[in-house]
């Protein structure tokens, strides 16, 4: 057992594969585009609105579709039945993640350009925390956002969870919750990374055989 934490040691410290390294430079693209691209998407449908309303969250705004116009809409509907006003403020546990895709792409480029086997797991395991984190912040938000209802409010609701992932009844509106390319391009580099990671893993184990 020993000598084996000792071959597992040795090899935390040997150097990336210089394939490995263009890879993981590569993959900060699509961090690139997970911060401007829509991190998620919510959209209302109810008879009084054929058309629907949707919002489209980002890492560092919201914005409402028919230019802007539907964020007002909503605000509007939310009065009555006693929710806050959605603004950038209501989701302000979201204000880290730009920071948070900026320090996982100076970490990749350090991984990518001096890194050992050490760091890059340390790199899988903050990706896989951030990634973790910041879906349980907004599961977390949508749900005291629903909750928090003012008890003057003109028309009266129940508590709720707005739709999380799929599609949800919410009095006469039909509102359905998805990822958006942000969400998808995250994942797609904690796959990169994974991948990489695995590689080296797997390549490790063969040399010490």
């Amino acid at each position: 057992m020993r000598v084996a934490l000792q071959k597992f040691y040795v090899f935390l410290e040997q150097p990336l594969f210089l394939s490995a390294r263009p890879v993981l430079v590569a993959s900060c693209l699509l961090l690139g585009v997970a911060f401007f691209s829509p991190l998620w998407r919510i959209e209302m449908v109810a008879p009084q609105y054929r058309n629907g309303l949707s919002i489209d969250i980002y890492a560092h705004t919201i914005k409402g579709g028919h230019d802007g116009a539907d964020i007002n809409e909503i605000n509007v509907l939310n009065h009555y039945i006693g929710m806050r006003k959605l603004d950038r403020a209501e989701l302000s546990d979201l204000d880290w993640i730009p920071f948070a895709i900026g320090v996982l792409a100076l970490l990749t480029l350090r991984v990518a350009a001096i890194g050992n086997v050490r760091a890059l797991l340390d790199l899988i395991v903050i990706t896989g925390y951030f990634s973790a984190f910041s879906m349980a912040r907004f599961v977390y938000r949508l749900y005291i956002y629903g909750h928090n209802l003012s008890p003057d409010a003109p028309v009266k609701v129940e508590g709720f969870t707005p739709a999380i992932i799929g599609s949800k009844q919410i009095a006469n509106f039909t509102t359905t919750s998805l990822p958006g390319g942000g969400t998808f391009a995250m994942g797609a580099f904690a796959l990169v990374v994974g991948a990489v990671t695995v590689w080296h893993l797997w390549a490790g184990k063969r040399a010490a055989g």
